[in-house]
């Protein structure tokens, strides 16, 4: 079991003292967190699915840097985490179903908040101009990856008409539902076990 705040800290637990520290800290945290990784990639593929799917994009991006804002401020989340693993299932879940964009929009909001914060927890210290690369960075490898997730949506769509691409597109959102429930559970058992500690 691994401390849910520091499991994927990009600097070892050093907070960025500088704009390339910063930078480069924005830039892994989304890579390196399985779980960050793989909501972007959904989200992506749901904004792909979806006319004027690029607003689902909009809300996560901006509220994410909303979200580390927050933490930045002092505010406390408890079992942050535990939110988190919970947006993977449900976007895993959304992916495989006919859903409302204006719906996913605001589920995208919350969730780019709980993301955002889980993010802070990264930069909580630091000055100013690491802080404010922090942000380009990990906002930055977030576009990229969602961007290509979108691509990969759209090519999947376009040959739909063929049924293995379209299920293809649905068997995704099953797995990043087994990847939810994975690190939901994993979640549980770390709270439950820090609980019995005492």
């Amino acid at each position: 079991m691994t401390s849910p705040a520091m499991a994927h800290h990009p600097m070892d637990g050093k907070t960025p003292s500088n704009f390339w520290e910063g930078f480069l800290s924005g830039l892994a945290h989304p890579l390196i967190g399985v779980d960050h990784f793989a909501f972007i990639v959904t989200i992506g593929l749901l904004a792909a699915v979806k006319r004027q799917g690029a607003a689902i994009l909009i809300a996560f991006m901006g509220s994410a840097m909303g979200g580390t804002g927050i933490h930045l401020l002092g505010f406390n989340f408890p079992g942050i985490e535990l939110l988190i693993s919970g947006t993977i299932l449900l976007f895993g879940f959304l992916l495989t179903q006919k859903n409302d964009l204006k719906a996913i929009t605001v589920l995208s909001t919350i969730a780019g908040v709980c993301h955002g914060y889980a993010y802070g927890e990264a930069i909580v210290g630091a000055q100013m101009t690491a802080v404010f690369a922090y942000l380009l960075g990990f906002t930055g490898i977030q576009l990229g990856i969602a961007a290509i997730a979108f691509r990969l949506g759209k090519v999947l769509l376009a040959r739909s008409g063929q049924p293995q691409f379209f299920d293809s597109l649905r068997s995704t959102g099953f797995v990043v539902c087994g990847i939810g429930i994975s690190l939901l559970f994993s979640q549980i058992v770390d709270v439950s076990v820090s609980f019995l500690k005492g």
